[in-house]
């Protein structure tokens, strides 16, 4: 017999550095998770993704206190801003150009988040993330 959905959880915790302090802790904590197995499950699934890199995860957990997580890649802001060399988007989207970045970037970019959007090839991927760079602020050079 499958096991009875409880609920899901959405946290963004930081690639191979998960530990039970806030807000992973409360969050795992007040529904009757184990919080220490999340925490070694999540880094050992993510030692290979970049230290720090802002991971999506969506946790799925049942009745009986167990748990399935799922971990996205990051956010497009997050390679936005890694691509550009830049510490934060601009203060005044539209108004104001803080950096740029080539369409070889946008590519890779788009590539590299192809399974998590919601797109049929990467051009439509492409122009997704053009869009989110604009709204940061950023100009798509080539």
């Amino acid at each position: 017999m499958a096991k009875k959905i409880e609920g899901y959880l959405k946290l963004q915790v930081p690639a191979g550095s998960a530990t039970p302090s806030p807000p992973i802790g409360p969050a795992l904590g007040q529904r009757g998770l184990n919080i220490m197995e999340f925490c070694k499950a999540f880094n050992a699934q993510t030692q290979d993704v970049e230290k720090g890199a802002p991971c999506p995860t969506v946790i799925t957990y049942f009745t009986d206190k167990s748990f399935t997580f799922e971990v996205k890649t990051a956010p497009v802001s997050f390679f936005l801003k890694k691509a550009a060399k830049l510490q934060k988007g601009s203060q005044t989207p539209g108004r104001g150009i803080v950096g740029s970045v080539s369409k070889a970037q946008v590519r890779e970019i788009a590539e590299a988040k192809m399974k998590d959007l919601n797109a049929n090839d990467v051009e439509a991927a492409m122009m997704m993330v053009e869009g989110s760079a604009r709204s940061m602020g950023l100009e798509v050079k080539g």
